[in-house]
């Protein structure tokens, strides 16, 4: 898919926080789809690897919940950057999925802080909550794709999906929808629908902000 903006890649937050778009939910979802079945065996090997990490920490008492607290943003982010190589035509290995701990604190940090924020939001006034949410959708893919640090990478993406709130919240909820269905086919569906979805959130930040560095 073609970025809106690869002609302003060395725009600053500054200049991407003022940029205006059209939100195209379901060509999204088609460019997640394409872009899942070129790679789509180390996409469920890595998306199966994710699940049972996932409940193996989440056995531990106590403290895994912190651990996965720690690593799930780094392991989303391998789907995003493997979907940024894909769109940029480059050669992926299933080590690429692993990438997204060289930016282990900003990211951390960004899942953190917005999500206190947002919970804060929604136990106080629950719409502010949602807001927030909503808002900070890019930030981990600001992290990894511009090299922001997480406050900077909360704010843009808050500013960016502000011109457009209603439309973005509305492909979140189509995308976590997909994701509700593929749990319900015994778990297994979500082998499918979490990469593919992965792929659609990165197709949304590529045609509206632009993947402007691939690792």
């Amino acid at each position: 898919m073609e970025s809106k903006m690869e002609a302003v890649e060395t725009k600053s937050s500054g200049d991407l926080c003022d940029i205006d778009y059209e939100v195209n939910s379901m060509d999204y979802l088609k460019t997640g789809w394409e872009t899942f079945k070129k790679n789509a065996g180390p996409f469920v090997g890595f998306t199966a690897l994710f699940i049972v990490i996932n409940m193996v920490i989440g056995a531990i008492p106590i403290i895994g919940n912190l651990i996965s607290m720690g690593i799930n943003g780094p392991l989303m982010a391998g789907f995003y950057l493997v979907a940024f190589k894909i769109f940029k035509n480059k050669q992926t290995v299933f080590g690429d999925f692993f990438k997204g701990f060289d930016f282990f604190l900003p990211l951390f940090l960004a899942g953190l802080v917005g999500g206190l924020l947002a919970g804060v939001g929604i136990l106080l006034l629950i719409l502010p909550g949602i807001y927030l949410a909503i808002g900070y959708v890019f930030s981990s893919l600001l992290i990894i794709d511009k090299k922001m640090d997480f406050w900077q990478a909360l704010e843009v993406s808050r500013r960016i999906v502000t011109r457009h709130w209603f439309a973005i919240f509305l492909f979140i909820v189509i995308v976590s929808v997909i994701n509700l269905l593929g749990l319900l086919v015994v778990g297994l569906g979500m082998l499918i629908t979490m990469p593919v979805t992965a792929c659609a959130l990165a197709a949304s930040y590529d045609d509206i902000i632009g993947v402007e560095s691939v690792n």
